[in-house]
């Protein structure tokens, strides 16, 4: 039998040391499934828990654009400093630079394939979870090595702003089948979601219909020829292909670490005369500012991860919890956004604070074709007699989604 979610890659903390069960996984219905409840009262403020990813993998523009992270934990790899610098496109100066906690002389690649980790510990945990099955070698330039030819199949059909990655399929088929207890992680696998459609709503997941099917059965030919194992075979038919697809899809958590914003927090702790503050803060009021007119939103390294306690939190529209990265890494912190009373479901949003503010019909619409449910939050509730409209930010998606840069490129996968 798998383990206990939250014994495995999860610990829920009470205070500094001492750990204490804040939460339990309890099942709801058939439509709705599993759903996190506090099993105490739980204030605002409070970390409710703190996981790790099953698997995580940083996106491939991202990397592609050198946004330099850990290949395994996804922690900013540059300097406070260096990663402003390359955000502006030129030279800067940070003050307080020992409030940059970033250690290069930590830093180790696979001496194989040049993949950068920010400590040994992560290089050994990636070896020995999945990097033995993915290591390319001395074929990782090699643009005809079955995983490069996966990974550009992939880059060329799935455009910024990324959601997803194909290589968290990668490390989860690679982690397989490193596995000495390979029945132990498909277990595992097993408790993530991955159903491709909601037959009672009659909603199909919108990358699974025959829109994307050329691109899908590319995408599920490349994976088979780069890492197929007779263990899996299933996920690599076109229906658990799929299914596959579905479960990273549904229950991908997006992660974002940044040096820069590390740093800025640290210097928003430290105690300096009103008047050397006021100076820092304008400073790095400014610094974000010309990194939007030169970079725009893209301030990050990003990536995606599968984590367990995480995937069990229900969505809401005004959620009393919240996910961050504050640790400059792939650890996900669950935060309470208000008192949540003991028996009380803790849920989280799946929508991002704009989309939060469309209009009910707008919301609905992404939370079906992304996630195969209908709403019915207090807030959806209250407004289910609203006009069905749609927000003008999703026309203006919709029409550049049916407008691509490339005629020939046809329809682009931005939304897994």
């Amino acid at each position: 039998m798998a383990a206990p979610v939250s014994d495995t890659f999860a610990f829920c903390m009470d205070s500094p040391g001492r750990v204490r069960r804040a939460l339990e996984v309890r099942f709801i219905s058939s439509a709705k499934g599993k759903g996190l409840f506090a099993t105490r009262n739980i204030q605002k403020g409070e970390t409710i828990f703190v996981e790790k990813p099953v698997v995580s993998a940083q996106f491939l523009w991202n990397a592609l654009y050198k946004y330099k992270a850990c290949d395994h934990c996804l922690r900013a790899l540059e300097t406070a400093e260096e990663n402003a610098q390359r955000l502006l496109g030129r030279f800067l100066t940070l003050p307080h630079p020992e409030q940059c906690s970033i250690r290069k002389d930590l830093h180790q690649r696979c001496p194989n394939c040049q993949v950068c980790y920010c400590s040994s510990e992560c290089r050994q945990a990636a070896w020995e979870q999945y990097h033995q099955v993915l290591c390319l070698g001395p074929s990782w330039q090699n643009p005809n090595h079955p995983l490069n030819k996966l990974q550009e199949a992939w880059r060329n059909i799935h455009y910024p702003p990324e959601t997803s990655s194909i290589m968290l399929m990668a490390r989860m088929v690679a982690t397989v089948k490193q596995a000495k207890d390979k029945d132990w992680w498909m277990k595992v696998f097993s408790q993530f979601c991955s159903k491709t459609a909601n037959e009672e709503e009659e909603i199909v997941h919108k990358l699974l219909g025959e829109k994307f099917k050329g691109q899908l059965e590319v995408l599920r030919v490349l994976f088979a020829e780069a890492l197929y194992d007779d263990h899996l075979s299933r996920w690599f038919s076109p229906e658990g292909f799929q299914s596959l697809f579905a479960l990273v899809g549904t229950n991908g958590q997006g992660i974002g670490t940044s040096s820069l914003s590390q740093w800025v927090h640290a210097c928003d702790a430290l105690e300096l005369p009103p008047g050397d503050r006021e100076q820092l803060d304008a400073f790095i009021d400014q610094v974000y500012k010309d990194i939007e007119r030169e970079t725009g939103e893209f301030l990050n390294c990003e990536g995606s991860g599968l984590y367990l306690l995480q995937s069990c939190c229900n969505h809401s529209c005004t959620p009393n919890a919240e996910t961050s990265f504050p640790d400059n890494n792939f650890l996900l912190h669950l935060t309470a956004l208000e008192d949540i009373k003991q028996g009380e479901e803790i849920c989280i949003s799946y929508l991002d604070c704009c989309q939060r503010e469309r209009s009910c019909h707008s919301r609905h619409k992404i939370l079906r074709e992304n996630y195969l449910f209908v709403c019915s939050c207090p807030k959806c509730l209250a407004q289910a007699d609203d006009p069905d409209v749609t927000s003008e930010e999703d026309e203006e998606e919709e029409e550049a989604e049916g407008e691509p840069e490339d005629a020939e490129l046809g329809d682009e996968m931005t939304d897994v």
